[in-house]
């Protein structure tokens, strides 16, 4: 599989997914695109004079569309960020208008290969790229809730003073404010973490509590430092690599439901299999009756914010 990438979007996002790749060697060709091509310019410079020190051989340089026509991804990080007292629904509308635009001049290139969504919000984004591009929905993937699944492998890790890495817990439906986490499918090593919270007289309060945490996490990083970047920076380079190595790992992206957890027709946030081809398969888990109530609530907020703004401008 070429190991050619392009960032459309040179902003915090597009720049720290770039210095991510750089730094970890994870491509050999890697094209910048953004509306500002002085920006794209200035950022291949910059994360040029890195080569030197970085643990393989990539051509970085500031591209076009045209780039995009052998590619075996493309990144979409462009878009405005939400405004003060704008509504997440005029956002998807202001949004869904540049998605619309960016996925035309890709699609025009002879563009093949795999799209992946990190614009916000971005499950209504990965179903805009889907409908517009006519790609097989397998090969649309949004950035999702993997980045939410970090914070909450992070914040479990240090509830418990354990590896994060030995984490295994998701964060399913919206990247925002309705998404959930199935407590009955976390475990910690091969335990459970309801369990471990019983064994230990831990509060079961507490679950809430890092939930709660995680939800609140890009709030109060845009409070102190107007935006989030560097963690789905590395999120980004976690889902890139899946797909370059074939690996076949589980990651919480935002992909095309088809009835799995009883909803279709929408974009949003579970466990899927990513391999070279996109999502492979997703993994089914047998929700509680009030986790499947929340994820449902979650899937009716995309349904009626597609129907209400998003299918009329497409």
């Amino acid at each position: 599989m070429k190991r050619k990438i392009v960032i459309v979007g040179a902003g915090f996002v597009g720049t720290s997914l770039a210095y991510s790749l750089l730094n970890q060697g994870t491509v050999e060709e890697l094209i910048l695109i953004d509306i500002n091509k002085d920006k794209t310019i200035g950022e291949e410079m910059d994360l040029s004079d890195g080569l030197p020190y970085s643990p393989h051989k990539m051509d970085i340089k500031a591209g076009d569309y045209s780039d995009c026509n052998d590619a075996s991804i493309v990144v979409i990080t462009a878009g405005l960020a939400q405004k003060e007292g704008q509504s997440r629904l005029e956002l998807a509308v202001e949004n869904t208008k540049i998605m619309k635009d960016i996925t035309e001049n890709v699609m025009k290139s002879g563009f093949k290969g795999i799209f992946i969504i990190a614009t916000n919000p971005v499950d209504l984004m990965s179903y805009v790229v889907a409908k517009v591009s006519g790609m097989p929905t397998s090969k649309v993937i949004g950035s999702g809730t993997v980045l939410d699944t970090a914070r909450l492998r992070y914040l479990i890790a240090e509830y418990l003073d354990v590896s994060s890495k030995n984490v295994h817990a998701y964060i399913l439906g919206e990247h925002g404010d309705s998404s959930l986490v199935p407590w009955e499918h976390c475990y910690v090593g091969c335990k459970k973490m309801i369990e471990i919270m019983e064994d230990n007289n831990y509060p079961m309060e507490d679950l809430e509590m890092i939930h709660d945490k995680v939800w609140n996490a890009a709030y109060e990083i845009i409070e102190k430092k107007k935006a989030t970047y560097y963690g789905i920076g590395m999120a980004l380079n976690r889902l890139i690599k899946a797909i370059l190595n074939d690996e076949k790992a589980i990651l919480t992206v935002s992909t095309f439901q088809n009835g799995e957890y009883g909803n279709e027709g929408i974009y949003i946030g579970v466990p899927a299999i990513i391999s070279k081809d996109g999502v492979k398969d997703i993994l089914k888990l047998k929700l509680n009756k009030k986790d499947q109530e929340r994820f449902d609530r979650s899937c009716d907020i995309m349904k009626e914010n597609i129907k209400n703004a998003i299918d009329s401008l497409l």
